[in-house]
Formats: C-alpha cells, sequence, structure tokens
C-alpha cells in the first residue's frame, strides 16, 4: 500500500548518489499526473466541438475567479479534507480504507442526533459535542471492518464497501421511519435549532468586520485544517504514529520489533473512520441543519484519489481536496457556460483526474525517476 515514504527517495534532497529526490514523487508527479488528465480532458471537450481552451478558462474562472465561488471551492474541499486524510492514515498502516462513506454517514448520523437533542445550547458547546459524536460514530463504524481484518483476516476493501451498503440501509430506514419530520413526506428529519448551526464562515468574519460573500463555506473549513495539523504530528512525531508506519511498510519487521500490527490496524482504521466521520460537521451542522439522505454525495471515494495525489501528506491532502474543490465548483460554472457540456461531461473530466491521480499515479514515474538517475550519476561519473 501506499505510504508517506517511498523507496525512491527520502524527500529531503537528493541524499545519496543516484537517489530520486523527493519533491519528483510529491509534486513533479502529481502534477504530471494532473497535466495527462486535463490533456485527455480536452480532447474529449474538443471531439464534441468545444473549445478546450475556453472551457479550461470557464472552469478556473468559476472555482477562483471571484469571492463567492472561492467560497464554494472551499466548502467543497472541506469535505475533501476529512475523507484524504481518513484514506491516508489508513494507507500508513498498509490499509486500503474504501468505506469512507459509510463511516461519514454515521459519523454524521452522530452528529444530526446532537444537533436534534442540543435546541437552544450555543452553537459552541453543540460543536464540541459534535466533533466528539462524529469521531466516535465514524470510529466505531471503522472498527468493526478493522477487527475483522486484525483478528479475522477478512479483507479490509471487501468489509469497508459492505460497510457503506449497511450504513445506506441504516440511514434510509432511519429517516423514512424514525427521524422523519412529522407531516411531510421528504425523507429528510426536522431542522435543527437555529442556536445549534455551525456559523458560516461569511458570518463568523462579519463578527470582526471583514466582509466576504455569502456561500456555504463553514467553520468547519477551520476544524479540517486543524485535522491536517493534528494528523502530521500524530503520524511523524508520536510513537503510535511511528508503530502504524512501521506495520504499513514491513508488518513482519513489526512484529520483530514487538509491536502489535492487530492493535495498530485497529487503532488506525478507528482514527481514519473518525476522520471520516466529520464531513457530517460541515454538511449536517454546518449546511443543511438537518439529517437529510445523501448528504455525502461520493467524497468519500473522491477522498481515496485525494490521498493518492497527495501522497497521504497533510500538505498534499490540501492542495489536492483544494483541486477537487476547484473540479467541483468550476464543473458547475462549465455545465451553465456550456450547453453541450453537461453535468455527465463535467463528471466525466472529474473522473479522468481520479483515473491518472490514482489508478495511474505511477504512469510517469520508472520514466521520471530513470531520467533523474542518469542525470546525478552523470557528474559523478564526471568527477
Amino acid at each position: 500500500m501506499a505510504s508517506g515514504t517511498t523507496a525512491t527517495g527520502s524527500g529531503k534532497g537528493f541524499g545519496q548518489p543516484g537517489e530520486v529526490p523527493g519533491w519528483v514523487n510529491y509534486a513533479l508527479l502529481p502534477v504530471l499526473n494532473l497535466a495527462a488528465a486535463l490533456v485527455v480532458s480536452s480532447l474529449v471537450i474538443l471531439a464534441i466541438g468545444e473549445n478546450p481552451l475556453a472551457a479550461m478558462e470557464v472552469l478556473l474562472y468559476g472555482s477562483f475567479g471571484y469571492p463567492e465561488a472561492i467560497g464554494f471551492t472551499l466548502y467543497y474541499a472541506t469535505n475533501f479534507i476529512f475523507t484524504g486524510l481518513a484514506v491516508s492514515v489508513a494507507f500508513h498502516c498498509g490499509l486500503f480504507n474504501i468505506g469512507g462513506e459509510g463511516q461519514a454517514y454515521i459519523g454524521g448520523l452522530a452528529i444530526g442526533l446532537v444537533g436534534l437533542a442540543f435546541g437552544g445550547v450555543p452553537w459552541p458547546v453543540v460543536a464540541a459535542v459534535a466533533i466528539v459524536a462524529g469521531a466516535l460514530g465514524g470510529a466505531a463504524w471503522a472498527y468493526i471492518p478493522a477487527y475483522l481484518q486484525a483478528k479475522r483476516g477478512s479483507h479490509i476493501v471487501i468489509t469497508t464497501i459492505m460497510f457503506n451498503f449497511i450504513a445506506a440501509s441504516i440511514m434510509t430506514y432511519l429517516l423514512v421511519d424514525v427521524l422523519i419530520a412529522p407531516g411531510q413526506q421528504s425523507p429528510e428529519s426536522r431542522q435543527f435549532d437555529q442556536s445549534t448551526w455551525l456559523p458560516f464562515m461569511h458570518e463568523a468574519l462579519g463578527r470582526i468586520g471583514i466582509d466576504i460573500p455569502n456561500s456555504p463555506l463553514n467553520l468547519s473549513f477551520v476544524w479540517a485544517l486543524a485535522c491536517c495539523a493534528l494528523v502530521w504530528v500524530f503520524v511523524w512525531h508520536t510513537r503510535w504514529g511511528y508503530e502504524i508506519r512501521t506495520v504499513g511498510q514491513n508488518e513482519r519487521a513489526a512484529v520483530y520489533a514487538g509491536i502489535s500490527p492487530s492493535r495498530n490496524i485497529i487503532l488506525a482504521m478507528a482514527i481514519s473512520g473518525a476522520l471520516a466521520g466529520f464531513v457530517g460537521l460541515n454538511e449536517v451542522l454546518g449546511v443543511h441543519h438537518r439529517l437529510i439522505l445523501g448528504f455525502t454525495g461520493g467524497v468519500g471515494f473522491v477522498g481515496i484519489a485525494v490521498a493518492l495525489m497527495g501522497r497521504n501528506h497533510p500538505v498534499g491532502i490540501v492542495l489536492a481536496a483544494l483541486l477537487f474543490g476547484a473540479l467541483y465548483q468550476g464543473g458547475s460554472e462549465l455545465a451553465f457556460e456550456f450547453p453541450t457540456i453537461n453535468r455527465e461531461m463535467v463528471v466525466v473530466i472529474q473522473g479522468l483526474v481520479i483515473l491518472f491521480a490514482g489508478a495511474l499515479e505511477n504512469l510517469f514515474k520508472a520514466r521520471i525517476e530513470a531520467l533523474f538517475r542518469r542525470t546525478v550519476r552523470r557528474p559523478a561519473a564526471a568527477g
């Protein structure tokens, strides 16, 4: 599985003669993958009779061209930061957590129950309780596949996929038969008390005299950035993070060193599920202010591509999340400006980025690494 370090570079300059610099894997290769995806996307746009350059201009302007667009881009990126971090923590332990959707669903359910139960309570208290509830809900949903992998040898990919469907079924049952607001047909809960709502960013900044346009961006974005810092400290600067990375890179060596793989598998998956559960903080408590079906919208799967493109590092994950946030927001503008580019075509473009960032992430790796090794050896031979 992918991990924060690679066999091809230390991430700190050239290192020993013949080594590939770390920035090749962490910066150059993701940029090349993105460029390849955009080239193929341009060919698709050209094939339907539109100007690719004009389409890219609209995409960029719709994502970052005006303040409201930036707010929407960051709002989408918030979800991708949470799910990208979730996938990355599991990756560091050698696990492919494909259950971010289900973990986000159950974490959001826990957050929604807090919103329903804490009517009239000030939002800072509700937000603190919701963070704990969302983490516990997501971690609990990830714990069962983790236990089955660690203690029974079940494959984590199969169990997490199954748990996505189970979570969706549970939410459907609850919102249709249990939590549905009285007197309505739509499968959603009643609206939370306004005092519990997580403030929008334009409201929070407006209180200190900074005016920005209205958008769904809310304070969960700040928590997402805080989670990036916490994950960085945990994975690279704690004993637990070291043990998780050791298990992910060489389980047999970890056992020889006295590290328990089963304990670290469960720990990594619990943290992964907790991070995915924070999606509900953004969607349920921050935007919709009620429990609704489908609030995750596939962000758990996009988080896989975000983690891969970000090389499982929080900084890279933030940048990759911004890219996918731009694709979501700019894609809406693109579909509006070009009648021939419908929403399905935008999904194709997003899928191409995911394809090149995920399944084809090593497409250029061998050639680029060979080129850099030759470049390093030539000066050495000349000396």
